[in-house]
Parts: C-alpha cells; structure tokens; sequence
C-alpha cells in the first residue's frame, strides 16, 4: 500500500512505474495527457492509470483505494493507491486493511 499525504504524488509514481514496466503503454498515457491537459490538469497524466474515475480526475485526488498488479518472474505484486486527503481516510484504512503478507 502506497500511503503519503494528498498531493505527495503516490498515484503519479505508481501510475509511472505501471509504465515503465510495460504494463501501461505509452498511446495510453499519450490519451491522459491530452485528457488531462483539457481540463487544466496536465501534470496527472500518471495518476489517471489508477485514478479512472471522472470524480476523482475533476477533483485531482484519489478518492478511493485502487489496487492493481504486475508480476516479475517469481511474484505477483500488488499495489495498493490509498487516498491522502483527510476526507477520505475511512477508505485509506479499508485499504490498508485488505494488506497480506
């Protein structure tokens, strides 16, 4: 799970390093970018892998937990994005809840 205060940047990086490691392709993210830049908000292209939806990108924050996963050769990893904002920190403990080691 991915925690951090609201605008710290945990869906940016999570949403970059889905990319990098092939599981977003780059006509994917060329589409945020341009969606992203439409409504004033061209710097959250990234983030918009695990926020999709529309509530979340008008408001720029992550509203709900997203889990997503991407697999190496012995694992599966999964990535928890938790909210930031005070407002919905009910939603980052349910997320943390649904941790397993």
């Amino acid at each position: 799970i991915i925690l951090g205060h609201v605008d710290a940047g945990k869906s940016t990086l999570m949403g970059h390093l889905l990319t990098l490691l092939g599981d977003v392709n780059e006509r994917t993210i060329q589409k945020y970018q341009r969606d992203a830049e439409k409504i004033g908000k061209g710097s959250f292209a990234y983030a918009w892998v695990l926020d999709e939806t529309e509530e979340e990108r008008d408001r720029g924050v992550t509203m709900n937990v997203a889990i997503t996963k991407f697999e190496t050769e012995k694992r599966e990893i999964y990535l928890l994005d938790s909210p930031g904002h005070k407002d919905f920190i009910t939603h980052m403990i349910t997320g943390a809840f649904q941790v397993c080691f």
